[in-house]
């Protein structure tokens, strides 16, 4: 796993290979990323990166300088292995929370610009997603959810589905925060 632009542009990331997360390939992060550049400004972003296994996406959003990067993992080696990264790395404006997704997005008082969620495909709760973080009033006004999922699942009738890119395997959904009267 590579980070691929901004501070530590080319950096190779190695995790355990006991992990049991599915990183964002390179080439759809890669893609991920081209787009997201034309759609907000990194260096004014709060990010939410959750179900952030291996961390990949919030070592890139903290690369490409967001102001703050807090990545949430449940998983105990995981969580662990990102905070050994952020480290190593020194990153200031990174940090992980060892929590369960739905237990902390209950919790937490914050809005963000960018919120970015990898859930396991086949996580039962998968098709709920995007409505956890709208009626837990997440994001900013006109703020985006980036969700990843397999091709099994279609969010276009979401009332705030934005788009959605297919990289190979990889699918990721947009939703945009329009009007959060809705929920």
């Amino acid at each position: 796993m590579r980070i691929i632009s901004g501070t530590f542009k080319g950096k190779r990331i190695f995790p355990p290979k006991n992990m049991t997360a599915r990183p964002t390939t390179d080439f759809a992060k890669e893609s991920l990323f081209n787009l997201l550049a034309n759609m907000i400004d990194f260096e004014e972003t709060e990010a939410l990166d959750l179900f952030a296994g291996t961390g990949s996406i919030g070592f890139e959003l903290a690369s490409r300088g967001c102001r703050n990067v807090i990545s949430v993992e449940k998983n105990h080696h995981h969580s662990l292995f990102i905070q050994k990264t952020i480290d190593e790395l020194k990153i200031d404006a990174m940090s992980v929370v060892k929590a369960d997704v739905f237990k902390f997005v209950l919790r937490i008082h914050k809005q963000f610009d960018l919120i970015f969620a990898d859930p396991p495909y086949d996580l039962k709760e998968l098709a709920q997603v995007p409505d956890i973080i709208f009626s837990n009033n997440l994001l900013k006004p006109e703020s985006l959810l980036v969700l990843e999922h397999s091709a099994n699942t279609n969010f276009e009738n979401h009332p705030c589905f934005l788009k959605h890119r297919n990289y190979g395997s990889v699918n990721f959904s947009f939703f945009e925060n329009k009007d959060s009267s809705d929920f």
